[in-house]
């Protein structure tokens, strides 16, 4: 499949890759197959919210590249998901879609969309210690308790940082809204869990009445086009708090 989208992707169309995994089952945890050594999995067969933005992110920047080949999916999808771009064990993927977001703004990847004006009303501020505060919820934290002290290092270093986002009683705003958000952009629902800053993520698609999420669902168990506007999802899922805005740099899609 991956070579297929490389060959035949067309040009200026942010969502058509987004668009080939639709009807894809969902399945979560399946980056956890290894527990005692990481390794890097490609599953394109099944997918969770964070594998299916990480398969068509890697995806579009090749295209962009003119880049064909398996090798090179198989570089660019190591790249985004672990720090630096380097493998080294468990602790070096990017479990904190948050921290995602930096690594790959430091690499040129990509750009959150950041402004001091409407609609990006709210400021979060990060406090991530979810992971540290449960490993017995993670297969390799559990099975390597000397593990624990590197994520909460991560934790650390990223707490603190304040970004702002759209609240979700600002998603309906959708003329407001059309000028900032971009068909394909990368859309973090953040959330008020303790020790968590992003729900779900997904990508966002224009519809004539608003704004929609693209993305592997667990409540439909595939990758859909959800039905509801991105404002009447969020109104149904009381700890989503808002959204945050993330777009591939357009220096590597040109």
């Amino acid at each position: 499949m991956i070579v297929r989208l490389l060959a035949n992707a067309p040009a200026n169309d942010p969502l058509w890759v987004a668009r080939q995994f639709v009807d894809r089952p969902y399945v979560a945890h399946t980056l956890e197959l290894f527990p005692d050594d990481e390794h890097l999995i490609i599953n394109t067969r099944q997918l969770d919210c964070t594998t299916f933005v990480e398969s068509v992110t890697a995806l579009r920047l090749c295209i962009a590249r003119g880049e064909k080949t398996f090798d090179d999916y198989v570089r660019q999808l190591r790249t985004l998901r672990y720090r630096d771009g380097k493998q080294n064990g468990y602790t070096s993927r990017l479990h904190y879609f948050s921290d995602w977001i930096i690594d790959n703004t430091r690499m040129g990847y990509v750009e959150e969309v950041q402004m001091d004006v409407e609609p990006f009303t709210a400021v979060q501020t990060l406090r991530p210690s979810y992971m540290s505060s449960h490993p017995d919820a993670y297969v390799s934290l559990a099975r390597h308790p000397e593990w624990v002290k590197v994520i909460r290092q991560q934790e650390q270093a990223i707490k603190g940082r304040r970004y702002r986002y759209i609240p979700k009683s600002k998603t309906g705003q959708h003329r407001q809204l059309r000028k900032v958000i971009k068909d394909g952009d990368i859309l973090a629902l953040t959330t008020n869990k303790p020790g968590l800053e992003i729900a779900h993520l997904g990508f966002a698609v224009w519809r004539e009445d608003g704004l929609h999420l693209l993305n592997a669902s667990s409540v439909h168990k595939k990758v859909v086009e959800e039905p509801l506007t991105l404002y009447e999802y969020q109104k149904k899922r009381p700890a989503q708090t808002g959204t945050r805005v993330v777009r591939l740099k357009t220096a590597v899609l040109k």
